[in-house]
């Protein structure tokens, strides 16, 4: 029987087209190339998954590359997080490069432009060259400096490039086509001036290009075959390939621009100007806040690079732009989670239980398996005691017979311990329980095998022994934005929509096992949900993190 093979995905048919046609697998160099002024998100996920994902399934090299060409707004902490989070997703890139490293070479085809009649320099205001290009109705209007001479070109050029004018001066512009009915054509800014210190070749530069015009030539200069890029940019290609045309030579591979669709995730926002305004006004604490849609915020909420690799092969990429559920996103971290995190137990909002048969000063060590779906995740010992924590929603004085967790007169079993039943609730001033009193049935430990321990009882609660008791700090993430497309409401700001209850931070008492963990590892808090330990932990006081609820709750909330 033979192993039937997944569908190609219209990219991958692009590049089987091309391998029957003029390309041979020695040509295939992809790349991924961000810009470095804020942190990778979700959607640029889905960009590495595809771009790497490409290079190993056709076993061919992918350039990190750095499109670095704006100096106000990139920085070196940005590129620094950038390799973290392509490492951490499990990917290696063949070469680490940056679009500045190439400005030495595009100023120079820049200035044989400027020697052809194809590039010129115009000392009009962006608002005036803005007007002139017209609209998508109506043709542009010619520059009244788009036929200088070469000559005053040349030493505009050169004046820009030593910083002796000032910003907003003059822009070097390529000399296309006023009319053209795609308005990138429209003689397109290549350069502008900027005095600003760039994070790599500091102040040696006072002109940066333009992205359209670095794109497609770092492109060719690094011989990548096959350049994507998303939806947006498809109005693009027809100067990219113009570009390209004015320096590309016979013998060298020309670069391929194509264009998939980008997935956008529900109840977020990843415009990186958008998730800054998020930093900036202190709705969250910085780019990597867990409830951030950055990778470095997802990695410190507990998500794991395999849960995020399998959400954005799940999705795939398409040709027309689609809104995720963020529910898939979650489902995706669940099913990981549930193979690879152990169980333990903490209790959110505790209820004192003293068990008043139980011989005081007594204390017990029990087994308790670490993932019932991996016998090789082991067993540890958790310790029980007299006094225990339960959840307070977990006891009621009275309830009905679909409430199969601790009522007076009724049983329940504590997990990995023994069978308890409920006796007496004792009260404070106010009527509010404080304490419930129980007794155990002393041969009901689970596991032992005795008549007693195999008795039913409908209900299972986790706990923890007092005596025993880890204070951790739990922080109750939610979702950022209560509306599933926050930044689709032309008449709203989208920052109207966020979520004043996206954080809860309580106080809870966890199993001491939880000492032994490190920061990012990952648990399941038994009947509660995943929690992963925050770098804010200290050796007084461990931080923990709700990755993902065992159940959607928002599902309740919409139906």
């Amino acid at each position: 029987m033979t192993e039937e093979k997944e569908p190609l995905n219209f990219i991958e048919h692009i590049i089987e087209d091309d391998l029957k046609e003029n390309y041979t697998v020695n040509d295939l160099h992809f790349r991924f190339p961000p810009e470095p002024n804020g942190y990778l998100h979700i959607g640029h996920a889905s960009s590495i998954c595809l771009n790497f994902g490409l290079g190993l399934r056709y076993n061919a090299p992918v350039n990190l590359r750095f499109d670095d060409t704006n100096p106000a707004k990139e920085e070196q902490e940005f590129v620094d997080a950038i390799k973290k989070d392509i490492s951490w997703l499990g990917y290696t890139w063949a070469n680490e490069c940056y679009a500045s490293d190439y400005f030495q070479q595009l100023y120079d085809w820049a200035v044989q432009f400027i020697k052809e009649g194809k590039a010129y320099v115009d000392s009009q205001s962006s608002e005036a060259i803005a007007e002139q290009k017209g609209t998508p109705n109506k043709p542009g209007v010619e520059s009244p400096f788009r036929n200088r001479s070469v000559d005053e070109n040349l030493e505009l050029f050169e004046q820009m490039k030593n910083g002796d004018v000032e910003e907003g001066a003059h822009v070097l512009r390529a000399k296309i086509d006023m009319t053209s009915s795609n308005m990138l054509m429209r003689d397109p800014v290549m350069y502008r001036v900027l005095h600003k210190h760039h994070h790599r070749t500091g102040t040696d530069w006072k002109i940066f290009p333009m992205y359209d015009w670095t794109h497609g030539e770092s492109d060719y200069i690094e011989q990548v075959s096959h350049s994507f890029c998303t939806l947006e940019f498809l109005p693009h290609r027809e100067l990219y390939d113009w570009f390209l045309d004015q320096v590309h030579e016979k013998d060298k591979l020309r670069p391929k621009q194509r264009e998939f669709a980008r997935r956008n995730l529900s109840h977020t926002v990843v415009s990186k100007r958008k998730l800054a305004k998020l930093v900036e006004e202190g709705i969250v604490t910085g780019w990597d806040d867990p409830r951030m849609p950055t990778i470095s915020g997802l990695r410190r909420r507990g998500y794991t690079a395999d849960a995020i690799r399998n959400f954005a092969d799940s999705i795939g990429v398409g040709k027309r732009e689609n809104l995720i559920d963020v529910t898939h996103l979650e489902y995706n971290i669940r099913e990981d989670l549930n193979k690879k995190a152990s169980r333990v137990m903490a209790v959110l909002d505790p209820l004192k239980v003293v068990i008043t048969n139980y011989p005081e000063g007594k204390e017990e060590w029990l087994d308790a398996e670490n993932n019932p779906g991996d016998e090789a995740a082991g067993s540890r010992k958790v310790p029980f005691s007299r006094e225990i924590y339960i959840e307070k929603e977990d006891f009621r004085e009275e309830a009905n017979r679909k409430f199969f967790r601790l009522k007076l007169d009724g049983e329940v079993r504590l997990k990995n311990a023994y069978i308890i039943k409920a006796e007496k609730a004792i009260k404070d001033e106010n009527g509010n329980i404080v304490e419930v009193h129980c007794t155990y049935d002393t041969d009901s430990q689970s596991g032992s095998g005795t008549e007693a321990s195999l008795r039913k009882v409908k209900g299972t609660l986790h706990w923890v022994s007092v005596a025993h008791a880890l204070p951790v700090e739990v922080r109750l993430y939610d979702r950022l934005f209560t509306d599933a497309a926050p930044d689709a409401h032309k008449d709203k700001d989208f920052m109207e929509f966020v979520n004043t209850n996206s954080l809860e931070v309580v106080t809870g008492y966890a199993e001491p096992s939880l000492k032994e963990l490190e920061v990012e590892d990952t648990v399941q808090f038994q009947r509660i949900g995943y929690f992963t330990v925050d770098r804010d932990s200290t050796a007084a006081r461990m931080v923990f993190n709700r990755t993902v609820a065992l159940r959607d709750s928002w599902a309740k909330l919409e139906h």
